[in-house]
């Protein structure tokens, strides 16, 4: 708990540098004197916490220095032990031998503790200690350095190596004293450490790849894979059967593709894997999708969505029956978004069931089910037994065949909610689409309340974002006149102004520590909306399906695209990600 006074102290120095408004600095104030730990607090305000680390050197007359993504010496590093840096949340980062001035940051520096230990290994090391203020952010990020990927991979090689050839040097079969090993700590400490760091590094996907001289570990990260390690070639059946072990598949087999799950605490944060296994030519690939169980409570507004189109999705949301379909491709965060409405519509008096291939998310007070193929529990399946459950909402994970989406269509016809998605390219897509499932049209336009289409694009990184200057004329001019077609009703109040004195700005991320010099950090969803009128239930009816653009545009929401630039001009994203996924 911070003093009173250092809370009040702290309050008037980021007020005399004009660091927060007046209303932030009243809630600061008050809930610090409540007891709360000042990063928390930071956190839920949405304050920077560089503003914070800032205001704490001033107060404390130490120098504040921002760590974040800095790559210290491991020989730096170690003269404070892990256990003691973790303590204390202290680390060092520049060391001169010959004045042995070792300089250390410090993210309380009111912990009289944490400057205890650290002067106790200066007295007994000869250290003239010289402290930083850092923020917590920079100091979580940079005591990772103490075990890296590389290293800790590396440290284990040695060891696999080691135990590879003494046993091929013990005995003649090779391949079947190798089998013993695989399930050594080493490899076991390999497979973590691969897990581990894509998930400090929020990668979405992880996947390791035989190739003709090595194996390839590659992250996908904001929708972009990149190669992290490389690792011996002989080494790829090991770390596959370990990941078999974990997911309790057959180590065995190697000809046919199969699925698992394991579920694993890291950092104290639960998440979960699926995991794919695929035969290839001499050897398996997997790919392991994380599925990060505290992102589950995301929000519609979080993925993208804003204004007039938000108010129609939750006023359709509000419904007691009918179709809420999303569409897009594989990717496209079409799962996420159905995710999001169910955290709006799970309360204590609703009966949900989910039919999904496979369960992402785990949700409280929500009935999940895990379709299954191999024995005959299809969708089709699922939603006909799903239905004698007295559900009053359904989630049908994708409507893939002719028998599910007539199913689909007459639960929602027989007082059910039910979402589901689709893969079209755009929303007017999937009524053609439906009628391609043998979907008689009025059928269609009966059920049907609210149709989206979403792609995602990287946001730009905040901690390196800059405004663009020299933009082409012809990008301006496009962006021009793809605003005169959209309903300035339909504009952010910030963007309307920027219209209004022909004052359009663009960002870039230039690239920090912090996106891994990427200049994209995150992702966003680029939606349209297509919203059930009577109009359009007579144009579907009478099967005019030529007319339906003609309605879209006549509701004066964005389509795509334009959603796109709005995000872009709102700097979120950029112009060449908006045209990646939209073109």
């Amino acid at each position: 708990m911070p003093p009173v006074q250092f809370s009040e102290n702290l309050i008037e120095i980021l007020a005399k540098d004009n660091a927060l408004d007046q209303e932030q600095l009243n809630e600061l104030r008050l809930r610090l004197q409540t007891g709360e730990e000042i990063d928390i607090v930071a956190r839920d305000l949405d304050i920077n916490e560089n503003k914070i680390a800032k205001a704490q050197g001033k107060f404390f007359n130490l120098p504040y220095i921002d760590l974040f993504g800095e790559n210290i010496e491991l020989d730096v590093l170690y003269l404070i032990p892990k256990d003691l840096s973790l303590n204390y949340q202290v680390i060092p980062f520049e060391y001169d031998a010959k004045t042995k001035k070792l300089k250390v940051g410090i993210v309380d520096p009111g912990n009289f503790k944490a400057i205890e230990a650290i002067e106790f290994i200066g007295r007994k090391n000869d250290y003239h200690i010289e402290y930083f203020v850092i923020t917590k952010g920079a100091f979580l990020k940079t005591v990772k350095q103490y075990d890296s990927l590389k290293t800790e991979v590396e440290e284990a090689l040695d060891v696999v190596e080691d135990k590879y050839k003494k046993k091929l040097a013990e005995e003649e079969d090779g391949e079947k004293s190798f089998e013993e090993i695989i399930k050594s700590a080493p490899v076991s400490k390999m497979v973590e450490s691969i897990i581990k760091h894509a998930v400090d590094g929020n990668a979405s996907d992880i996947h390791i790849e035989p190739g003709e001289d090595s194996s390839k570990v590659r992250y996908r990260i904001d929708g972009i894979l990149h190669t992290s390690l490389k690792l011996p070639k002989h080494l790829q059946s090991s770390i596959i059967t370990r990941l078999k072990v974990m997911s309790s598949l057959k180590i065995d087999e190697t000809r046919k593709p199969q699925d698992g799950r394991i579920r694993i605490e890291l950092s104290n944060k639960k998440v979960d894997l699926r995991i794919s296994f695929l035969p290839l030519y001499n050897s398996e690939k997997v790919v392991l999708r994380i599925l990060d169980v505290s992102n589950k409570n995301i929000t519609l507004e979080e993925l993208g969505f804003w204004g007039n189109g938000l108010k129609i999705l939750k006023n359709n949301i509000a419904k007691a029956d009918g179709m809420f379909l999303v569409t897009g491709p594989t990717g496209s965060g079409k799962s996420t978004t159905l995710y999001a409405v169910l955290n709006i519509v799970n309360k204590e008096g609703v009966n949900i069931l989910t039919l999904e291939d496979p369960i992402e998310y785990y949700i409280d007070g929500i009935n999940q089910s895990q379709v299954n193929t191999e024995v005959g529990y299809t969708f089709a399946n699922g939603l006909r037994a799903a239905l004698r459950q007295d559900p009053d909402i359904v989630m049908v994970g994708e409507v893939r065949d002719n028998e599910t989406a007539e199913l689909a269509i007459h639960a929602s016809l027989t007082g059910h909610m039910v979402l589901s998605t689709l893969h079209t390219n755009d929303a007017i897509g999937a009524i053609p689409r439906l009628v391609d499932m043998h979907i008689e049209p009025f059928l269609i336009g009966s059920t049907l309340n609210v149709i989206i289409a979403q792609r995602l694009v990287r946001k730009i990184c905040e901690h390196c974002k800059a405004e663009v200057k020299n933009i082409p004329d012809n990008v301006i001019s496009d962006v021009k006149k793809t605003l005169v077609e959209i309903d300035p009703d339909q504009l952010p109040d910030d963007l309307k102004e920027m219209v209004r004195k022909d004052d359009l700005k663009f960002y870039k991320g230039q690239g920090c520590p912090r996106c891994g010099e990427s200049g994209y950090q995150g992702r966003i969803a680029v939606v349209e909306i297509l919203s059930m009128t009577d109009e359009l239930k007579s144009i579907i009816e009478d099967n005019k399906m030529d007319e339906i653009n003609r309605i879209f545009i006549e509701q004066k929401l964005p389509n795509m695209l334009q959603d796109g630039i709005i995000k872009v001009l709102m700097g979120d994203t950029t112009m060449e990600e908006v045209l990646r996924v939209t073109k």
